[in-house]
């Protein structure tokens, strides 16, 4: 049972009111769905305190995340989305958008997207600006795309070329009550978790990246209970939000209604051994020149390597391929046969049409 606030700290209830939840958290118990719900509703509605608001996060941040609380939280802001109108079945839709906060490397995600996208699955890629100035939005940008296309140009992204990017920003507007607060702690929130759960276009396919280790069973189940059709959530053991190509990659997918964990060793696969880490570029231009040099073929190197391996995991996740020595077989052939560079120019041109 909670203890009563001292006499000296009176307090009316008002609309927006925090208190109950962080109470609840200070006293070590975590929220239920419910509550989470009922808690993320005021905050998202913009009636709470900064200092409430930063309160929550950071007792949330004391500690792992229970699955009630993601839940809830994410059915919030799934209620609240702006999304992308189709027509195409959302079992069908992927998103490849991690939690960020991993070491950088380059915009792999974001061209694994495109490559699975040319490879026949159908791709809502929700993305963000990054803090290294190199992020999925900004690369995009740089290399033509209008990331801040309309509804309608999404729609038809994905009709026509089989992928569309979703900008964050665009399509969580209630998202924005938080932002300054998170901006103010300096370290994720559950709101990092709480993004890629969240796709715009609904999509219920997944290949979720996280920042730590000790998040990929609560993320996994939750997605288990949002009712995603297939998932894989994954971080490398050299710490990264994406399958490594120089350390194992452990994964927790989602198949069937049920959790099954398994890893990626990148020496089976035959893999050029490298430091993804080291090749991560300097600048927005150097990234950028990457992006296109690997889908256009050029880039044969390490590179490539871990966009094969990603570009996989995306197809694997879209039961476009049995396994991910099969789906590297089929994204290389995407690219080398120049569908990838097709795909991303039909994605530049449409993105920009009125």
């Amino acid at each position: 049972m909670t203890t009563p606030a001292p006499s000296e700290f009176p307090r009316a209830a008002r609309e927006g009111d925090l208190t109950p939840a962080i109470r609840a958290l200070m006293s070590g118990r975590s929220l239920s769905e419910t509550e989470a719900f009922q808690t993320f509703t005021e905050i998202t509605s913009g009636s709470s305190h900064d200092g409430e608001i930063g309160a929550l996060l950071a007792l949330l941040a004391m500690r792992l995340p229970s699955v009630d609380e993601i839940v809830g939280a994410a059915r919030v802001m799934r209620a609240k989305v702006d999304p992308v109108p189709t027509t195409i079945d959302p079992s069908r839709l992927l998103d490849t958008a991690g939690t960020g906060g991993a070491p950088k490397t380059f915009n792999v995600s974001t061209i694994a997207a495109i490559v699975a996208a040319a490879s026949g699955a159908k791709v809502a890629k929700a993305g963000n600006r990054s803090r290294t100035g190199r992020g999925s939005a900004e690369t995009l940008e740089r290399v033509g795309v209008n990331v801040n296309a309309s509804r309608e140009v999404q729609t038809r992204c994905l009709a026509e070329c089989g992928i569309c990017f979703c900008f964050a920003i665009h399509h969580h507007p209630a998202a924005k009550y938080a932002i300054g607060v998170r901006k103010a702690l300096g370290f994720p929130t559950i709101f990092n978790l709480l993004g890629p759960l969240t796709n715009p276009a609904r999509a219920q396919r997944q290949v979720m990246g996280v920042y730590a280790p000790q998040f990929m069973r609560v993320v996994a189940a939750s997605l288990l209970r949002l009712n995603a059709k297939r998932a894989l959530v994954l971080h490398s053991d050299d710490g990264l939000d994406e399958i490594s190509i120089l350390k194992p990659t452990r994964v927790i997918e989602v198949r069937d209604g049920q959790l099954h964990e398994w890893s990626i060793d990148p020496r089976a696969l035959k893999l050029a051994e490298a430091d993804p880490q080291r090749l991560a570029p300097a600048s927005l231009d150097e990234a950028a020149a990457l992006f296109k040099a690997v889908l256009r073929g050029d880039e044969r190197g390490p590179c490539r390597d871990l966009v094969l391996v990603n570009s996989a995991a995306a197809l694997l996740a879209s039961d476009l391929v049995p396994s991910i020595e099969a789906g590297i077989q089929v994204a290389a052939h995407t690219i080398d046969f120049g569908d990838g560079w097709k795909c991303f120019e039909a994605l530049r041109e449409i993105s920009n049409q009125s």
